[in-house]
């Protein structure tokens, strides 16, 4: 939708997902992503931890399944989404809060920190592609490269008779 802030958060996953499945059988998962600021403190030659911010992030349907198999407490998520209005509560304590929320579009993990191999799923997401993802299997190269053979556009500097003897392609 147009004008809506879409903002992009690293962070670390607070906990494990759990996808619910709301009226409709739509999935939904909910994370809580911490995002700490570190600074270089020259004067003392450390790293200082800066305040918290802490971020609700919601996505939906097959991205929702996606995030419940792939990612853990703990995992470093770059996430993409679209902020909506803060929602003001009360804590426990007593004191006034706000709380930060993100519908999330994209997401995916770090990999500052670590590696991840990815598994494309089909369109009806019911089992993952080939890995192989132009599916030449040695059978069918072999038959792409006869049909090839044949085809004269494919060879441009092959003749097929269509020239006289010792003229060259045309082009």
């Amino acid at each position: 939708m147009a004008g809506e802030l879409t903002i992009t958060v690293v962070g670390n996953l607070a906990n494990d997902p759990e996808i619910r499945h709301v009226a409709g059988g739509i999935a939904v998962v909910n994370l809580n992503v911490a995002s700490t600021p570190r600074t270089y403190n020259r004067e003392t030659n450390t790293w200082v931890d800066g305040d918290t911010v802490w971020v609700k992030c919601t996505a939906w349907r097959e991205l929702a399944e996606n995030i419940g198999q792939s990612l853990t407490k703990g995992t470093r998520l770059i996430i993409t989404g679209r902020l909506k209005p803060a929602t003001a509560y009360q804590a426990a304590s007593g004191e006034a809060r706000a709380s930060i929320e993100l519908d999330i579009d994209e997401v995916g993990p770090s990999l500052k920190y670590a590696t991840a191999s990815v598994t494309r799923r089909s369109r009806d997401g019911q089992a993952p592609i080939d890995a192989n993802p132009w599916n030449n299997a040695p059978q069918a190269a072999a038959t792409a490269v006869t049909a090839s053979a044949a085809d004269a556009w494919s060879n441009p500097g092959v003749s097929d008779g269509g020239f006289a003897a010792g003229d060259s392609t045309p082009f």
